[in-house]
C-alpha cells in the first residue's frame, strides 16, 4: 500500500504532467486519479480542489527546478557564465521534453497562467509568484555583472523582468511552433540583450 507522501507526490507530478501536455480545462480530477492510479477518495483527501492541488504541483516543480537554477546562478560562477548555463538548460529542457511526450510544450507556468488569467486567482498569484523568483536569479546575475564591469550599471530590477519577459516570449514560441530549436541561439542572443556581447560559440 502507497504511504501517502508517496500518494500525494504521485498526484502532483501526474496533475502537473497531464496539464502541460494537454491543458488544465482539457484534464479533469478523474483523469488525473487514473494515470496516477490514485482513488478520487483519496485526491480530495489531499486536495479540497483541482485548483489547489495545481499551486502545490506548481509549487512542488518550482523546488525541483530551483534546484538547478541554484547550480546555474551560483555565486561561484562567474556572472556571464550564469546566463549560459540558464539558456543552455532551457535548451536542454524543451529537447528533452519533446523527446519524452513527442511535442514541445513550453512553460506549464505559462500555458496555465495565459489558460486561467483572470479566472482562478490562487493559480494566477502562484505564476506570479514563481516569475519573481526567476527574476530575482537574473537580478543577482546582473548585479554581479555590472560589479565587474562586464555591462552597464543600470536598473537591474527592470532589466531582469526584460530578460524574463524575453524568454516567456520564447518559450511560447517553442509551443506555438511545436520546435524548440528556436532556442538554440538564445545564449548568443541573451547575452547580446544584455549588453554582454557575444561568447564564441553557440548552444
Amino acid at each position: 500500500m502507497k504511504c501517502e507522501c508517496e500518494t500525494r507526490s504521485k498526484l502532483l507530478d501526474t496533475a502537473l504532467e497531464l496539464m502541460w501536455e494537454h491543458s488544465y480545462g482539457s484534464v479533469s480530477v478523474d483523469d488525473i486519479c487514473a494515470r496516477a492510479d490514485v482513488r478520487k477518495g483519496s485526491f480530495y483527501h489531499f486536495f479540497p480542489s483541482k485548483s489547489d492541488l495545481t499551486v502545490a504541483a506548481f509549487e512542488k516543480n518550482w523546488e525541483e527546478s530551483q534546484v538547478n537554477l541554484d547550480k546555474h546562478f551560483s555565486p561561484q560562477n562567474p556572472p556571464l557564465e550564469r546566463f549560459r548555463l540558464y539558456a543552455k538548460g532551457l535548451y536542454q529542457w524543451q529537447n528533452e521534453k519533446k523527446g519524452q511526450c513527442g511535442k514541445a510544450c513550453g512553460c506549464p507556468y505559462i500555458s496555465i497562467g495565459l489558460e486561467l488569467s483572470g479566472h482562478d486567482d490562487k493559480i494566477s498569484n502562484e505564476v506570479q509568484s514563481v516569475f519573481n523568483r526567476y527574476c530575482r536569479y537574473f537580478e543577482s546575475a546582473l548585479r554581479d555583472a555590472a560589479h565587474e564591469g562586464l555591462i552597464a550599471d543600470g536598473d537591474h530590477a527592470n532589466l531582469a523582468r526584460q530578460i524574463h519577459a524575453y524568454s516567456v516570449g520564447l518559450l511560447v514560441l517553442v509551443k506555438i511552433f511545436n520546435n524548440p530549436e528556436i532556442l538554440k541561439n538564445f545564449e548568443i542572443d541573451l547575452l547580446n540583450f544584455i549588453g554582454a556581447g557575444a561568447p564564441a560559440h553557440s548552444i
